[in-house]
C-alpha cells in the first residue's frame, strides 16, 4: 500500500528549510549590523558592509527581509533593548523585593549606558534615526511595562506607599531615560554615570518615605 503520508511530508520539510534559511539570514543580517553600527554609527556604515559582514550574498538579501536601512536599524534597536532585559532578570537574585530589583535594573541600565551598544545604538543613534517619537514608544515598550509590574510589587509588598502607579512608572522611565542621554552625550561618561547613579538612588529613596 502507497504510503499516503508521503507526499504531504515533503512540502512541509521544504517549507520547513526555506524558513530556517531565512531566518538564518535574517539573524546574520542583524548580528552584521549590530557590530558595525556599534563600531562606526548608523550613518558612517553602508549597507554594501552590512551586507558583506553578513555574508549573505547581495543587497537584495537584505531588503527582502529589511523595507530598508532604518528598519534593519530598528531590528538592531529592538535586539539590544531584548538583550537588556534578559540581562536584567538574569542579575537580579530571586531574593530581592520588588523595590530593589527595581533599583537595581534602574541603576544597571545607567552602567550599561556607558558600553558601546546601549550608547551608540540606543542613546545617540537611536533618537536621531528613529525620530523622537517612536524611540520613546520603543523605549515605552521595553521599559515600561517592567517598570510597572516591579513599582505594583513594591506597592503591594509595602516597601513603598500607594501611590498613582502609571504616572510614577512614566516619570520613572523618563527620569532614567533622560539620565542615560546625560552620560551617553557626556565629555566624561564615566563621571556623568557616577552623578547620574549618585541622583537617580537618591530619587528612588525618596519613594520609600
Amino acid at each position: 500500500m502507497p504510503d499516503r503520508q508521503g507526499p504531504t511530508r515533503r512540502p512541509a520539510t521544504r517549507a520547513a528549510l526555506v524558513a530556517e534559511r531565512a531566518e538564518s539570514t535574517r539573524a546574520a543580517l542583524i548580528g552584521a549590523a549590530r557590530r558595525l553600527f556599534v563600531e562606526k554609527g548608523y550613518f558612517a556604515t553602508g549597507t554594501e558592509e552590512v551586507v558583506a559582514a553578513a555574508r549573505v550574498g547581495t543587497r537584495g538579501a537584505l531588503y527582502h527581509h529589511f523595507a530598508d536601512k532604518r528598519a534593519l536599524f530598528q531590528a538592531v534597536f529592538e535586539a539590544v533593548e531584548e538583550d537588556l532585559l534578559s540581562s536584567a532578570g538574569a542579575q537580579a537574585p530571586s531574593e530581592l523585593g520588588a523595590f530593589d530589583q527595581l533599583r537595581l535594573g534602574l541603576l544597571g541600565f545607567l552602567d550599561a549606558s556607558t558600553t558601546g551598544e546601549v550608547q551608540q545604538v540606543l542613546l545617540i543613534d537611536g533618537p536621531a534615526v528613529l525620530g523622537w517619537e517612536q524611540w520613546r514608544a520603543l523605549e515605552e515598550r521595553y521599559g515600561l511595562g517592567a517598570i510597572r509590574a516591579l513599582l505594583e510589587q513594591a506597592i503591594d509588598e509595602g516597601s513603598i506607599p500607594e501611590q498613582p502607579r502609571d504616572a510614577l512608572a512614566h516619570l520613572l522611565l523618563a527620569a532614567v531615560d533622560e539620565a542615560a542621554l546625560f552620560v551617553a552625550n557626556a565629555a566624561d561618561p564615566e563621571a556623568a554615570r557616577e552623578q547620574a547613579v549618585s541622583a537617580m538612588d537618591r530619587l528612588l529613596s525618596g519613594l520609600t518615605g
